[in-house]
């Protein structure tokens, strides 16, 4: 089978189309005939060598394809039913293992470059809203990066969810009317983000943040964070970590909540089926609607990573595989 393989850490050069074997799966475990898959930003990372992993590597996070064959333990999936799927070894490629726990049956009715652009984006919002953060109606809700696939998704999660005000922030003016589109009631640059939420806000603050930045931007965040605020730290994109003092939260009786939907994958991938259907449902009845911003096919994964890397694309960067469908 082709897969996209890395041999060396580095740019966009090192991705190398390549054949390599057909995986066979273990007892617990579903093949999967990929038909579209996505870039994500840890993606990026891990082509960069800032994830640990083992050379050589298949990138890739998510996938939609269809089930080819099952492990003797299975017995929920069934051969050639569609599915979204987290691979164990990587989706940058025509066929892909997964563990069942981590794979999950959709509709004919859900278009496949939306369910492509989903798995990732869809399961990583509605768990920060509603598990992490747990979400109340009428709240007010800061979502950093709001033109990237999880922004998007999670503005319109958070309406869902009964968020009186959701704002937003950007890097660039330019993506403001898209986030506005999303959903969002306001979006601001990262510049001195947290005096214009205090303003919007008559000095309360917001009553939860996620921030996936990190760097300033935790700090910035912390001074438009309303007491008993929650802030969701999910992710590091600035490279840089944010430094909060104790001092910050004890007598407001804010949260410093930590989140990896890596790390959840690996050690409670039960946490991810139990909110699968309500994701899928969500998806399929159009209350989620990712946006897709480009597509590229297998052989051209590295304008798709030099695209990512530019911070000029809003939404998802959906990868089709084969044009096989059933």
């Amino acid at each position: 089978m082709k897969a996209v393989v890395i041999e060396q850490f580095g740019d966009p050069e090192v991705l190398s189309l390549r054949e390599v074997v057909k995986p066979i799966p273990k007892n617990d475990e579903v093949l999967i005939k990929i038909l579209k898959t996505s870039v994500n930003f840890a993606d990026i990372k891990a082509r960069r060598g800032k994830k640990n992993g083992k050379l050589p590597i298949v990138l890739g996070l998510d996938a939609v394809g269809i089930v080819e064959q099952v492990g003797e333990q299975v017995t929920d999936l069934k051969v050639g039913e569609r599915v979204i799927a987290f691979p164990k070894n990587g989706s940058y490629a025509e066929y892909a293992l997964a563990s069942s726990t981590l794979t999950f049956r959709i509709p004919d009715s859900l278009g496949l470059s939306s369910a492509a652009a989903s798995p990732i984006v869809s399961f990583l919002s509605y768990h920060l809203l509603k598990s992490v953060a747990r979400i109340q109606p009428g709240e007010d809700v800061l979502i950093h990066s709001g033109s990237g696939g999880v922004g998007t998704v999670a503005i319109q999660l958070a309406k869902y969810f009964g968020a009186r005000k959701v704002f937003s922030t950007v890097g660039n003016l330019k993506k403001k009317d898209f986030v506005l589109k999303a959903g969002a009631d306001d979006v601001f640059l990262y510049d001195q983000f947290d005096q214009k939420i205090n303003d919007r806000t008559n000095n309360q603050g917001v009553d939860i943040i996620l921030d996936s930045v990190a760097g300033n931007i935790t700090r910035q965040s912390i001074n438009c964070l309303k007491k008993f605020g929650r802030l969701v730290q999910y992710g590091n994109s600035s490279g840089e970590p944010g430094v909060i003092k104790t001092n910050d939260v004890h007598s407001s009786c804010r949260s410093i909540l930590g989140f990896s939907l890596g790390t959840t994958r690996k050690e409670k991938p039960e946490l991810l089926k139990k909110i699968s259907n309500h994701v899928i449902d969500l998806i399929n009845a159009g209350q989620i609607i990712p946006h897709i911003g480009a597509e590229f096919d297998l052989a051209t994964i590295k304008q798709a990573h030099q695209l990512m890397e530019s911070r000029t694309h809003t939404g998802k960067i959906v990868i089709n595989v084969s044009t096989h469908v059933q």
